[in-house]
């Protein structure tokens, strides 16, 4: 449960978070409102949708958030971070940097190792970018031991498959495009970025995890608000261009976002199996998505002239992507005559997509048609919704009994993902101030209100000799759910012996359950820590705690 709430620092993934794309009604560009209520709706039906923003023609025309989670708050973007490096490498190929035909072991010669084997040898750039890098599983892997070169270690992970040969995810493909941008430029990936593409697209405050060394990490660390995922979607769906800059060039999107890869033997769902561009995804209905885990994407549909936001904290992804395919497919009609106004980013004709590079797998790019762009009609409202919280009562005929009571904890299992290094807590303690109440496992804290998200910026009054502490503990590693964060927590008694309370750790996909089954004495509890999302295990703590 990384994570202590207070309100005495603030929050680095919370900053201002500016309304820079424009506001219109659905009706305005042809979007059934009844098809976005019906998105929604499924969405919050499969649980755990934390934002969504949708665009047609340039215009956001729905934007949601799901309480704790609020506007303002920036968003782990695990693998859509992917998406952003491969636009990376086509600048530094656009400023004559590098080809997609250069060797890797070139263009990291100080650390590929001094006799490369003929496999490594042979990988290319174009390999990398397309996930046929020749590694037999995800190279990443081997950063887990900690070595001290990390570029060094993804190097000599062995390369058992020719490249160009065979798809296999590997984020580890995916730092080596991070460590060649970083080795030629001069730069991290964030710093090059965002002169040439952030900046100009208004992305402010955004973060990215680096290496011991300072590389970024390319395929996941990447922190974004929801506005700024929308932004480069729209600036993908223009295929580069941002009103009259050419950010990306042109010919670069279209190699990014067309198919070079047979993905059809992918186990993940149906829009795995569509192909495989420059670090991104083909879809089923024609579209292109930027992807990462436990639902966060950035899709863009040409045929439509559809850009979709979301994040999201769900091990159920394809049904998220079947919600947006069913719910909006047919949402789309014609958007009635209008001039430009003068703030809204003009959409360019668009001409034939040429294919740069030969598509193996070839699925047709949609280009989209001509549209008239409307005068901004009233913006619809960010509406808010609500993530579960536990249900049942505020108080128990325990609550005095156990309140300020530490009780020791004899632990059966304890996972690495909440508690570092599989090290496992002591103690755990309840307490009671007003209506809110603290859990401490171990030290790790949560305040958490009844029915209700308490946050760091709730209305609901923090304890005063609690507002001395950090909001932020943990070291930053958002694969494996510990990133430096703040949380809201909630709780509820679902019986008069059984205390359940639900932490979210904000601008992640993490949520832990704690479920604490007290003795009806309260001298004992059965203590059962879940986590909704994992890479692994999602049993984070079993114990039994006797009061002391």
């Amino acid at each position: 449960m990384r994570a202590t709430v207070g309100r005495t620092r603030e929050n680095p993934r919370v900053t201002a978070s500016p309304r820079r794309l424009p506001r219109t009604s659905p009706e305005a560009v042809g979007v059934s409102p009844q098809a976005l209520t019906s998105l929604v709706d499924a969405l919050d039906a499969i649980g755990g949708a934390h934002s969504l923003m949708v665009l047609r023609h340039g215009h956001v025309v729905a934007e949601h958030w799901w309480q704790p989670h609020a506007p303002g708050q920036r968003h782990a973007m695990f693998s859509v971070s992917k998406t952003f490096t491969a636009m990376a490498v086509g600048l530094a190929v656009e400023e004559g940097l590098l080809t997609i035909e250069d060797r890797v072991v070139d263009l990291l010669p100080e650390a590929a190792p001094p006799a490369p084997s003929d496999h490594l040898a042979a990988m290319r750039v174009r390999h990398l970018l397309t996930m046929t890098s020749g590694h037999s599983d995800d190279s990443m892997a081997v950063v887990d031991a900690g070595p001290a070169d990390w570029t060094a270690a993804v190097l000599a992970h062995p390369v058992d498959l020719e490249p160009g040969t065979r798809f296999v995810y590997d984020t580890g493909a995916t730092f080596l495009l991070s460590a060649i941008v970083h080795r030629l430029t001069g730069q991290r990936l964030l710093d090059y970025l965002t002169p040439r593409v952030l900046a100009p697209l208004g992305i402010e405050g955004a973060t990215w995890e680096q290496d011991p060394s300072g590389v970024d990490m390319g395929g996941f660390g990447l922190t974004l608000h929801l506005e700024d995922m929308a932004a480069f979607g729209e600036l993908l769906l223009r295929r580069g261009r941002w009103g009259e800059r050419q950010l990306i060039p042109a010919a670069w999107v279209d190699a990014a976002t067309a198919a070079h890869v047979d993905s059809s033997t992918q186990g993940w769902g149906p829009d795995t199996r569509v192909g495989y561009g420059y670090q991104m995804w083909r879809c089923r209905p024609g579209a292109v998505r930027a992807d990462g885990a436990f639902g966060q994407f950035i899709v863009v549909w040409p045929e439509h002239d559809v850009v979709v936001a979301l994040t999201s904290g769900t091990s159920q992804m394809q049904d998220e992507l079947d919600a947006v395919w069913r719910s909006l497919g047919g949402a789309f009609g014609s958007a009635p005559d209008a001039v430009v106004p003068s703030e809204v980013v003009p959409v360019p004709v668009p001409v034939p997509v040429p294919v740069p590079v030969p598509v193996p797998v070839p699925v047709p790019v949609p280009v989209p048609v001509p549209v008239p762009v409307p005068v901004p009609a009233p913006a619809p409202p960010e509406h808010m919704l609500r993530l579960a919280v536990p249900v049942g009562q505020g108080r128990s005929a325990l609550d005095g009994v156990i309140d300020g009571r530490t009780f020791a904890l004899d632990v059966a299992h304890a996972g690495g993902e909440a508690f570092g290094g599989g090290h496992a807590p002591g103690t755990l303690t309840v307490r009671r101030d007003g209506d809110l109440l603290l859990l401490d496992v171990g030290g790790e804290r949560a305040w958490a209100a009844h029915a209700d998200w308490h946050t760091p910026t709730s209305t609901h009054p923090e304890p005063e000799r609690e507002r001395e502490r950090d909001t932020q503990t943990g070291q930053a590693d958002v694969r494996a759910g510990r990133a430096d964060l703040s949380a809201a927590s909630s709780y509820a008694w679902t019986d008069e012996r059984t205390l359940e309370v639900r932490v979210a750790g904000l601008g992640t996909p993490f949520m832990w359950t704690a479920r604490l089954a007290f003795g009806d004495d309260g001298a004992t509890v059965d203590v059962a820590i879940d986590q909704n999302v994992s890479f692994g295990q999602t049993v984070v703590l079993l114990a039994v705690g006797r009061a002391g």
